[in-house]
């Protein structure tokens, strides 16, 4: 029988995009308690008494580490870790890529990543128990050209969450990378005027996928690297 997450205290990082608006619902939904995380985040965003948005910034170890502790502190535990926070610059070469674009790739897409993770992880430790999901992308596996920062930075994100299944596996701690095509959100819509969206990742989707992984069905599943391409493939 596939369990949902219920009564489960999830954070969800980026809770406010176009997919971390379809994630923080579907656990809603699926009856977790949802802590929504981003800078600019407004608890009108989702609302519902099971939601708590935090405006945080996830750009330096000790304010994730404060975020964290926070939750962890108030609920007693933190089941679920949903990390969608990330970024794109793309449109030039390697040659051509500043310093500043290629150490923002970073930030957003993989140093994020990192400071929560470490944040994170020993209070799973202590639980027994927890679910790591992180969105990477196709690029991390399929770079192509022009997009060489943000490929590296996904592609180490991939690493990142492999070398967690591999550290906690002796503990019920999962930890699963998902790798979505193009997305079908607004500010992709924006950004590509004309594009073919028939073949984009619709959020909901992945959002569903979340939901599995952190749920009973999803505990034998762990270091995984999965790709959802859509139409794309």
């Amino acid at each position: 029988m596939d369990e949902p997450p219920q009564n489960k205290i999830a954070l969800v990082t980026g809770a406010d995009g176009g997919l971390g608006t379809q994630v923080t619902l579907a656990l809603l939904d699926s009856g977790a308690t949802v802590i929504g995380v981003s800078r600019k985040i407004q608890p009108a965003s989702t609302g519902g008494p099971s939601f708590i948005a935090l405006a945080a910034d996830l750009s330096s170890p000790e304010k994730a580490k404060t975020l964290v502790d926070g939750v962890a502190s108030r609920f007693g535990r933190l089941d679920i870790l949903a990390h969608l926070v990330g970024g794109f610059a793309g449109g030039k070469t390697i040659a051509e890529t500043d310093d500043a674009t290629f150490q923002r790739m970073l930030d957003l897409n993989l140093n994020s990543a990192f400071y929560v993770l470490r944040a994170v992880i020993p209070h799973m430790r202590r639980a027994g128990s927890g679910r790591i999901i992180a969105i990477g992308s196709r690029a991390a596996e399929d770079p192509g050209p022009g997009v060489g920062a943000y490929s590296a930075s996904k592609s180490a994100l991939v690493s990142l969450i492999q070398t967690v299944a591999l550290e906690n596996k002796d503990l019920a701690i999962t930890a699963n990378v998902l790798l979505p095509g193009t997305m079908d959100t607004p500010a992709n819509r924006q950004a590509m005027p004309g594009a073919d969206t028939s073949k984009w990742v619709q959020p909901a989707s992945v959002a569903s996928l979340i939901v599995w992984l952190a749920g009973e069905a999803g505990k034998d599943v762990n270091g995984a690297v999965i790709p959802v391409y859509g139409g794309g493939l």
